[in-house]
């Protein structure tokens, strides 16, 4: 059964969710659950449904940006291979030990639900972050040991372009821009500074790097991970950052026309040599188990 509360934002207990009913002339309401799974069952049951009459619009709710705090001038920590069942609480609670945050957050695919593997703490000082970075990288959270880094953080766009911004790259869009056997990263912009090292310090918190090459006359550099998932990741948090005083552009690599050819098993037996020797070799070892039998 559930009771109403007279009050101008009234808050009503149920089993499972809360619902959070506004009495001004905008006819809507928002219902919290205690789990999202049953919020995204919700959403996909009434969602179109017709209520007294009328067919209601069911959505996922968003936190105006006006309510958000400032952190652009905190410092930032980046939260790698997350288990999918940490949640925004259990990263908070890890580095909480570290000093005073101001805030932390386990990033969501905004379709799904589900955590995307990492995420970013912000503290208030930079011993604090620089001591949560030595000492949690490593560190098992959940079923895996976590990766921790510097977070690189996108400026603020001048007020004069920020209605004509461009679309915020989201991953499950990235990582089909290319075939799955690419996983080189381009990354330009950077007129100055652009060394092999920063290059790994930058990029190291999304996966295993294989190879960096770097053109610091050209201002851009080559990153190739050993996943293509990684790269995706790589291209979605630092494309449009701020490196070494510069924004950067990040996007897939240019595929060589051999890539496929190279992620293809090698046989030996299409080489003559090869197949004389593998023959060979097949020989001797059944002579042997004759000759011990």
């Amino acid at each position: 059964m559930i009771t109403e509360q007279s009050d101008s934002s009234r808050k009503v207990n149920s089993i499972g969710f809360s619902v959070l009913q506004h009495t001004s002339n905008d006819p809507y309401c928002f219902v919290e659950f205690f789990e999202h799974r049953d919020a995204a069952a919700a959403l996909a049951a009434m969602n179109g449904r017709k209520i007294l009459g009328k067919e209601v619009k069911v959505n996922w709710a968003t936190t105006p940006s006006s309510q958000k705090k400032d952190t652009s001038n905190h410092f930032h920590v980046f939260v790698g291979d997350l288990s999918p069942e940490i949640t925004t609480d259990d990263i908070r609670a890890a580095f909480a030990p570290f000093g005073k945050i101001s805030d932390a957050r386990v990033v969501k695919d905004m379709t799904t639900g589900k955590s995307k593997g990492y995420g970013f703490v912000s503290f208030y000082n930079k011993l604090d972050a620089e001591n949560a970075i030595v000492h949690m990288g490593g560190q098992w959270l959940g079923g895996r040991q976590i990766r921790t880094n510097w977070a690189t953080r996108k400026p603020p766009a001048p007020k004069s372009v920020q209605d004509n911004s461009s679309k915020q790259l989201r991953f499950d869009e990235v990582v089909n821009q290319s075939s799955p056997q690419n996983c080189t990263v381009y990354c330009g912009g950077i007129q100055s500074g652009l060394t092999e090292h920063l290059m790994r310090q930058t990029f190291s918190p999304f996966g295993q790097i294989m190879e960096i090459r770097v053109f610091p006359e050209k201002g851009y550099s080559f990153v190739r991970f050993s996943s293509h998932e990684s790269a995706a990741h790589a291209i979605v948090s630092v494309n449009g950052t701020t490196i070494e005083g510069h924004v950067v552009k990040c996007y897939w690599g240019k595929e060589s026309p051999d890539m496929a050819k190279n992620v293809q098993p090698v046989i030996l037996v299409n080489f003559p040599w090869c197949k004389w020797f593998f023959e060979l070799s097949i020989f001797f070892l059944f002579f042997s188990l004759f000759l011990n039998s």
